[in-house]
């Protein structure tokens, strides 16, 4: 049965450090994340991201997530990869699991955010999953 959680992740922390700039405005960057839980079921989580920023403050990225939980009465910490993109106005992410531990062992499902600088300090964050 497949069960689909909207819940808002709260960002501690944001530490985001450039590794490559160019004389263009171009940029890679590497950023870590920590993240609170706003609900019972997500409780912690982080996640770092490499982004790539083009002169116009536009970005895409990658990044593993780690959110730990407890979903439909199970505790574990799910890991998500994903990919996304920022306009100059909206991040918008896509995860999937790619691993499991605990009682969320054998987890699968999709993630999706969409956020802008009004969401902040938070997160939103769509997780569509089955336990199996």
């Amino acid at each position: 049965m497949t069960t689909t959680l909207e819940t808002k992740l709260e960002i501690k922390s944001w530490d985001e450090k450039p590794y490559r700039e160019m004389p263009d405005g171009t940029r890679w960057t590497r950023a870590e994340v920590v993240l609170a839980g706003t609900s019972d079921q997500l409780t912690e989580g982080s996640f770092e991201a490499l982004m790539y920023y083009r002169g116009d403050g536009t970005s895409t990225y990658v990044s593993l997530m780690s959110l730990t939980g407890t979903l439909d009465g199970r505790h574990g910490t799910v890991i998500l990869a994903g990919q996304g993109t920022f306009d100059g106005t909206t991040a918008r992410s896509e995860f999937r699991v790619i691993e499991a531990t605990g009682g969320l062992s054998g987890i699968t499902g999709t993630a999706t955010s969409s956020s802008t600088h009004a969401d902040y300090p938070y997160m939103p964050l769509t997780l569509t999953y089955d336990l199996g």
